[in-house]
């Protein structure tokens, strides 16, 4: 059996946007002939039931999918399975060095059957992001950031040079380069679109738009979801399925909705608020689930230190998701006013001066020079 995109559903709508027509997938086609209750679908599930519609080819994703989504009801959760193709895959080096690896091993097999090496890419957009195996050296110093990533690319020369001629050699496929900065935190301030576009599955002339959606081999791919993009971290098999553009098996998921509201008391912080909520969902039993918050306070809106709520939030509660946008959840309780305090300030030249090597530290080889430059 072979896949073929098609659209069952007749979503298919063309969007005006400011650089001319795109093509979108509306949900409310199926509300209107009465598959789906939109009003009371929590914004997570209607990301995996775009996917779905948009990716259905009668193959990888079925009518049947799509139907069991838009179905979605509280007490179906776990009921079946379901399929999901993220818009994008992101990696860190742990894991992707090895996915690059099969890469490249799939393109030396196709070589020997007589087939086109270049046929093999990634089925959906890449990023390695390269943070896990950069040491601290230097510190304290206006030139330790600089001499650290020459150490860094003394130590893993060979391993870079792999990972620049895979950017060179697999389309969709891209590398950041070490000593800018931590996986997640790529990811929420350069990576992520919020709304993606693509080809037409279909073979359209126009791109086709929908909502950035990503999983990654970090834990801590859930801070994405502060941007109201759904992610979650995988292990390295699953991660490599979706670059191969299979898609992942899951339980249709339970959602747990959480209200936030009225002001924070005076000196709290990101911190206490996560913690509080976090211990609340521990207690209530959420590992498995999608956390959806909502209400006033679900953007950080009522007090000044909003950034790093919404994404610390998804970071720390448990796994898979947790989203920020507003919702009508199926099961929800208010999150108290006052919040207690629950950590002490921390002190950040003795984190840094912990994980920094004792005594004179190196000096790094001139001779050597970074692959990327």
């Amino acid at each position: 059996m072979t896949a073929e995109y098609k659209d069952a559903f007749g979503a298919r709508a063309a969007l005006e946007v400011s650089e001319g027509r795109a093509t979108i997938y509306r949900l409310d086609r199926l509300a209107k002939s009465g598959m789906a209750d939109l009003e009371r679908m929590p914004r997570s599930i209607k990301v995996l039931l775009e996917a779905a519609l948009r990716l259905c080819d009668g193959f990888r994703i079925t009518e049947d999918d799509v139907a069991r989504i838009a179905g979605w009801r509280p007490d179906l959760a776990g009921a079946g399975e379901i399929p999901f193709r993220p818009a994008r895959v992101i990696l860190q080096d742990f894991t992707g060095v090895p996915s690059v690896v099969d890469l490249a091993a799939l393109r030396s097999a196709m070589q020997r059957l007589g087939g086109d090496p270049g046929r093999v890419n990634p089925g959906v957009p890449v990023d390695l992001v390269i943070d896990h195996s950069v040491q601290v050296d230097f510190f304290a110093s206006p030139e330790a950031l600089e001499r650290n990533a020459a150490l860094e690319f003394e130590r893993n020369r060979e391993r870079y040079e792999l990972l620049k001629w895979a950017t060179q050699a697999f389309s969709g496929f891209r590398v950041v380069p070490p000593a800018t900065g931590i996986v997640h935190q790529v990811n929420l301030e350069y990576l992520a679109t919020v709304v993606a576009q693509g080809a037409d599955p279909m073979g359209g002339p126009l791109p086709v738009l929908f909502p950035d959606s990503v999983v990654g081999t970090d834990s801590h791919t859930t801070m994405i979801n502060g941007l109201g993009v759904l992610g979650w971290g995988v292990g390295g098999i699953e991660a490599e399925a979706v670059m191969l553009g299979e898609a992942i098996s899951m339980l249709l998921p339970a959602v747990v909705g959480v209200r936030l509201e009225g002001c924070l008391p005076a000196g709290c912080t990101a911190t206490d608020l996560v913690l509080t909520v976090t211990e609340m969902l521990r207690k209530h039993g959420v590992v498995g689930k999608i956390v959806e918050f909502f209400g006033s306070e679900s953007r950080g809106c009522d007090w000044p230190t909003a950034p790093p709520w919404p994404t610390w939030r998804p970071s720390t509660a448990p796994r898979p998701a947790s989203f920020p946008w507003t919702m009508r959840p199926c099961a929800t309780w208010p999150i108290p006013a006052a919040v207690p305090r629950s950590l002490p300030a921390s002190s950040a030249t003795a984190g840094s001066r912990a994980c920094s090597r004792g005594g004179e530290p190196r000096s790094p080889s001139s001779a050597r020079r970074s692959p990327w430059t």
